[in-house]
């Protein structure tokens, strides 16, 4: 029927949706988050984050390309290893892109909490001790409600919306390179030898990857993957989508980190050193100190506008994500049901909404957000690299417009570095993450053993590496260096070695207990998957 035609994203629409996820309130608090943490060296820290994600990136686009589905991260690991690890990586994907929402939102508050102008005086009581008051948990929901609508009417909407953020997004960052650099930029700040320009080691350089969320800004990747069914010629156009997004955003964010070092005046390091670089809005604090008021005001507006574009974005992907795992019927069917006219999962959106507002209302602060969502990110793309080479084991033959001759290579490289990520989240960090995982197993069981009556010991078998992998994880993070949070029983840099190697024993332990007979009776009726 006519009205049941979908409309199909353009490649330039797929990449500014994905720079609109990807460009949000990372850029105006991680360069001066990650430049407090490793000094200079956090230049190393974007390049370190950008080669992480890309890694796991390309092991997703093979998948993508392979399967052209909305939230399709959601149903890889199944494919490879049945519906208890395929639930668990989709409920941990779900649980970080559901927080991404009223993270966002609660990032517009605070800077709004910020203004300089005397007639947003009232904004002023939106934050409290670093908290979102009550006042300002009413313009959260605000918020919230506006990214569901902005999506809740169709994709075309949305897109358009998108496409005018982004290209905001895109040059106001670029602006605040060319004109710090330009007003007052000092090479002095990055050192004349390796202990200046990495005063606080090398370690300085894997924490600030993780905690100051330059992991988390560049995960947004997975937006062009989990819209593959409402793209056009998308066995292609998820390859540039999610390549072309990461490399124009890798550049912008090294480049944003480059210009903070340079810009800060060297008096002010004198005296207290990069640790005590404190600033609330960074670039804007900068742009005050340089007296550059037309910036300052674009800045401010951009705290709002960025935040804000990337909440709608990630409103779509959360809706796309849940509904996808309804296919495994391991959840209501009703929450995947799409509406008839537009053809997106309305009630999808909502139930996401209502999670977004408790946890919004549970924890009140950006950081403490960012904290689930880096950990529950990680764990989920974890099951990308064993995923994508246990299909080429079992199933060599199935159609693959994106086959690298190096991803033998590259995903058990990818697998390892996305453990370290992992580590570098920091104790307790870690365990917190693992069990609001865990809180998804009971409605796993429920739906297994009353509807599905599967082989549950196969679903075990299959499963047992990630459960042991969590296990270990939480107690290496808790034995782990000083540093990063753990007891010191295995220091620096023995740690990282331990991680890598047990790792490496996960991968293939993973690989080798795929399923013999790929898992794609979910869609044994859709064109978009031709069984050999």
């Amino acid at each position: 029927m006519e009205g049941m035609k979908r409309h199909k994203i353009g490649l330039f629409s797929a990449i500014m949706l994905a720079l609109n996820s990807l460009i949000g309130s990372g850029w105006l608090f991680g360069s001066g988050s990650a430049a407090k943490i490793a000094g200079p060296a956090a230049i190393l820290s974007w390049i370190l984050g950008a080669v992480i994600i890309i890694a796991i990136a390309l092991t997703y686009v093979e998948l993508g390309a392979m399967f052209p589905e909305s939230g399709g991260m959601s149903r890889y690991a199944q494919y490879s290893h049945g519906s208890l690890l395929g639930f668990v990586a989709a409920w941990a994907n779900w649980i970080s892109l559901v927080t991404l929402v009223p993270m966002e939102a609660v990032a517009a508050v605070q800077y709004m909490s910020s203004w300089p102008w005397s007639w947003a005086n009232w904004t002023k009581n939106f934050i409290k001790d670093g908290n979102i008051t009550f006042a300002g948990l009413g313009v959260v929901f605000i918020f919230m409600c506006i990214f569901t609508m902005i999506n809740f009417w169709s994709v075309k909407i949305m897109t358009h919306f998108t496409n005018l953020i982004s290209i905001f997004k895109i040059l106001l960052p670029t602006l605040t390179i060319v004109v710090l650099i330009c007003s007052g930029f000092h090479a002095q700040n990055f050192g004349s030898n390796v202990h200046e320009f990495m005063p606080y080691g090398t370690r300085s350089i894997f924490e600030a990857t993780s905690v100051s969320g330059i992991i988390m800004s560049y995960d947004a990747f997975q937006t062009v993957i989990n819209m593959g069914g409402e793209l056009k010629n998308p066995r292609k156009n998820i390859v540039r989508g999610v390549l072309i997004s990461m490399i124009i955003t890798a550049a912008i964010y090294i480049m944003l980190q480059v210009t903070f070092i340079g810009a800060v005046e060297p008096s002010m390091l004198v005296k207290v050193g990069w640790h005590s670089i404190d600033f609330t809005s960074p670039f804007a604090d900068l742009a005050i100190i340089l007296g550059i008021n037309w910036l300052v005001i674009l800045l401010y507006l951009d705290a709002f506008v960025s935040p804000f574009g990337t909440g709608v974005a990630f409103v779509a992907t959360a809706s796309r994500a849940l509904a996808a795992m309804t296919h495994t019927r391991h959840l209501p069917k009703w929450l995947g049901r799409l509406n008839q006219k537009y053809l997106i999962p309305r009630y999808a959106m909502i139930a996401d909404l209502i999670l977004a507002v408790i946890l919004v209302s549970l924890f009140r602060n950006w950081n403490l957000l960012a904290t689930v969502i880096t950990a529950s990110t990680l764990i989920a793309y974890l099951t990308g690299p064993v995923t994508v080479m246990t299909l080429r084991k079992v199933k060599p033959n199935l159609d693959r417009p994106f086959k690298p001759r190096y991803m033998p290579y590259l995903a058990p490289i990818a697998f390892i570095l996305t453990s370290l990520s992992i580590y570098w989240s920091m104790w307790p960090t870690t365990i917190q993450v693992i069990l609001v995982i865990a809180l998804g197993l009971p409605i796993y069981f429920y739906y297994e053993i009353h509807y599905q009556h599967s082989n549950l010991k196969e679903q075990l078998r299959s499963c047992w590496w990630m459960i042991v992998y969590l296990i270990f994880m939480s107690i290496m993070s808790y034995v782990g260096s000083d540093g990063l949070g753990g007891q010191n029983w295995i220091k620096y840099p023995f740690d990282f070695v331990v991680i890598a190697v047990a790792s490496l024993g996960f991968y293939y332990w993973g690989i080798k207990t795929g399923l013999r007979k790929i898992d794609l009776y979910i869609e044994k009726d859709s064109k978009k998957i031709k069984l050999p």
